[in-house]
């Protein structure tokens, strides 16, 4: 369910409502976003910077006054860092808030609407596909220093604005609860995609025991790695991860599964044909590179033993979460044909049986790019 965008000319009081310098000289919708309603507006006092305003969907993120508070608490925590760190840029390498008027970091209207700022990142670039081991590098990179400068913020600051997210365990509860109650009359046809996830259920939970065990800490984690969530510089280096809606507690092997399940998968995720589904290891490994190098001196060994457990478990969680719609009768995701969350299902699952079939192949590059970075790091202190 999304916002209908609207048209720039009416948003002169919701733009008022902000603390901009200089003066708006026009605004029209950006990016391709499906979630929010995102405007470039754009300054008419030369020197002064542009701004990106949002629209947050509410009935998507039902706790927007909390969901603001964690990117306030992050963004400044990051700054904070970055202004500590020679030669960094924060106001390049940190998305920045602009309060309101009334010093908030929000505005809600008299609509019910929930508007937010950002200064413009000028001459950044996103994409959506990884096509190269240099993009895949510059996105682990990316990620993994996200992760490192968030080490020493108590997770306790954060807000759990999207419970049971990743909780595979909670995943595997409502599947089955909608396998028992077969809505609309679809559970014959998809037996072999519930006897796929049962077969996995066990091994596909290792993460969440883990955790119970507490062998993994908990820490900030961004919760929505796709690549198109790096910004890239014109050099095409990485400068800034954004899109922090989903900035929560979390375990590293959510971050680092979700973000290979979107780079190294050779179609896109709803292709049909399953035979095109295959892993790419150059750029699993230059990702794992990227990230590593930024992580792996503060990772725990048990953490770094779960990496590859959840690069197992997101494609699966995608495609439970996928079967567990169709089964229902569609009414979370958006499809554009009748089958559309059962094509996205299988699909999924085929790159779930690419890394089965992997396993020891991605493991040994694992394990191969954590000794190099950790050598690394004691050659340089040395």
């Amino acid at each position: 369910m999304t916002n209908s965008t609207a048209p720039a000319g009416q948003l002169s009081p919701i733009l008022s409502q902000f603390s901009i310098k200089g003066g708006v000289a026009q605004v029209v919708p950006h990016g391709s976003g499906h979630i929010h309603d995102t405007y470039h507006v754009m300054n008419s006092q030369p020197g002064s910077p542009d701004y990106l305003l949002q629209r947050v969907n509410h009935h998507v993120f039902k706790n927007v006054p909390a969901l603001m508070d964690n990117i306030q608490v992050v963004t400044t925590h990051l700054r904070q860092k970055l202004e500590n760190t020679p030669g960094a840029q924060p106001q390049k390498e940190v998305l920045t808030l602009i309060p309101t008027v009334h010093q908030k970091w929000f505005y809600h209207d008299a609509e019910g609407n929930y508007w937010r700022m950002y200064y413009f990142l000028d001459e950044t670039l996103g994409y959506d596909m990884v096509t190269s081991p240099a993009q895949a590098y510059e996105g682990g990179k990316a990620f993994g220093k996200f992760q490192a400068l968030l080490a020493d913020l108590p997770v306790e600051l954060l807000h759990d604005t999207i419970p049971d997210f990743h909780n595979v365990v909670n995943r595997l509860r409502l599947f089955r609860e909608t396998v028992a109650a077969d809505p609309v009359g679809r559970v014959a046809e998809v037996e072999a995609e519930i006897a796929f996830v049962e077969e996995r259920a066990e091994a596909m939970s290792t993460i969440y025991h883990m955790g119970q065990r507490g062998e993994l800490p908990l820490r900030i984690t961004h919760n929505d790695t796709k690549f198109n969530n790096v910004l890239l510089d014109k050099d095409g280096k990485a400068q800034c991860v954004i899109d922090l809606d989903t900035v929560m507690p979390g375990y590293v092997a959510y971050d680092f599964g979700d973000a290979i399940r979107t780079t190294v998968n050779t179609a896109p995720e709803d292709e049909p044909q399953l035979e095109k589904i295959q892993v790419n290891l150059a750029l699993f490994e230059a990702f794992a590179k990227g990230f590593l190098e930024e992580t792996s001196n503060a990772l725990s060994d048990h953490e770094i033993a779960s990496l590859l457990h959840g690069v197992l478990l997101l494609p699966f969680i995608m495609g439970l979460r996928f079967l567990t719609d169709y089964i229902d009768g569609d009414h979370y995701y958006k499809i554009h044909f009748p089958v559309h969350n059962l094509q996205r299902c299988r699909a999924q699952f085929q790159l779930v049986k690419q890394v089965e079939s992997l396993q020891s192949a991605l493991q040994g590059i694992l394990e191969k790019v954590v000794q190099e970075t950790r050598l690394a790091e004691v050659t340089t202190k040395a």
